[in-house]
């Protein structure tokens, strides 16, 4: 099993000029260990991380977005499978960050997480690919292939909390770090 900040290692090794949207815990994350003008942070909407990304790929359909969703954030929205399988963006890729637990609400465990499948719900949805990933090796070989197949793409990548990395709140609300964001989408080809 990997620990999250080696999977953002390994993303922001391979990232070129992908979108890529994280909510709590991971943006926290990705903004400390892969700062770049094309992420797509924020917290308060738990469970939006998918929707927001599958918005983010219809409107841009010229650019990559992978979005890095958590076990328990995507509990709390199942119907985005359904509505992804549907819409069918060839260029989203979904990174399931799944640690058996909701993260942000304390590390309360996921109930049945050792029965759940999180690849058969989103086979059964009409992902056109379903993967799992549980290695840090097999994540680094295989992050190419994801990143450049026929989407939607989902990948279920076991995991567990890795270093702590201070809070930054002030970053994710700051509308200027917003502005940046739309700005670099608007000028990234």
């Amino acid at each position: 099993m990997m620990k999250r900040d080696d999977f953002l290692t390994v993303l922001a090794r391979h990232r070129k000029d992908e979108v890529v949207v994280a909510v709590y815990s991971a943006a926290q994350e990705l903004i400390q260990i892969a700062p770049h003008p094309l992420n797509y942070t924020f917290t308060g909407a738990m469970g939006q991380g998918s929707s927001h990304a599958l918005g983010l790929a219809l409107g841009r359909p010229d650019k990559r977005v992978i979005v890095l969703d958590g076990d328990g954030s995507l509990l709390m929205n199942l119907g985005s499978l359904v509505t992804i399988a549907h819409a069918a963006p060839g260029n989203l890729l979904h990174c399931l960050c799944r640690n058996g637990s909701y993260e942000t609400n304390g590390a309360v465990p996921i109930p049945n997480r050792d029965k759940l499948s999180f690849t058969a719900l989103a086979a059964a949805a009409g992902y056109r690919q379903v993967h799992a990933v549980s290695a840090l090796d097999e994540w680094d070989r295989r992050l190419p292939e994801f990143i450049r197949a026929q989407g939607p793409v989902f990948v279920d990548i076991e995991m567990e909390r890795g270093a702590s990395y201070p809070e930054d709140f002030e970053r994710l609300y700051d509308p200027a770090c917003r502005d940046a964001f739309r700005q670099a989408l608007k000028d990234s080809t």
